[in-house]
């Protein structure tokens, strides 16, 4: 059994979050309750799933998430229960060393996995992280640069891009000020 929720932890915002026994499994930015819930019986239809408000870990997830996108927390601290290949689950356990407020190229993730030719392969395990924010997918661009993909949209990557940034800058100019 295994249970969803939805919050809006910033103001126009909309998230869906599920979780198993395991752990958090989902995370959807501006999807539509019925595409999520869709998506979950299509992913996981080994599940019986139900809408639990007061699940205490997506309580705890949705805690983290608002904390998150009020800048005052920058790692999430909960069991993930990710379902992928091999390959996926190395990309996404090298994502998660991603620091907050930084950034990597597709071709720094290949490298740190030992498959440095392997960019496009980690872009598709980059693409199909299950849950984005948590695992930072949003922390990856292309060598070039410029922003890449992102599943929930180029101005939601953009913004959570700018949100770490704007964290990061106001703690290093408080460091600099001796606060």
């Amino acid at each position: 059994m295994a249970a969803w929720t939805s919050l809006e932890p910033a103001e126009g915002f909309p998230v869906h979050i599920a979780a198993t026994r395991r752990g958090l499994c989902r995370l959807s930015i501006q999807q539509s309750t019925a595409a999520f819930v869709a998506g979950l019986r299509g992913a996981c239809s080994s599940e019986d799933w139900w809408r639990d408000d007061a699940h205490p870990l997506l309580g705890d997830a949705a805690e983290q998430l608002r904390a998150y996108f009020g800048r005052a927390r920058r790692e999430f601290e909960l069991p993930l229960d990710l379902r992928g290949t091999e390959f996926q689950l190395k990309v996404w356990r090298a994502l998660r060393g991603i620091p907050y407020g930084e950034r990597r190229s597709y071709r720094d993730i290949a490298r740190a996995i030992g498959s440095a030719a392997a960019t496009r392969a980690v872009g598709a395990a980059n693409g199909r992280n299950p849950v984005a924010i948590v695992v930072p997918c949003h922390r990856v661009i292309a060598a070039d640069g410029s922003l890449g993909g992102y599943a929930g949209g180029l101005r939601v990557k953009e913004m959570l891009l700018e949100l770490e940034a704007g964290a990061s800058a106001r703690r290093a100019a408080a460091q600099g000020r001796g606060l």
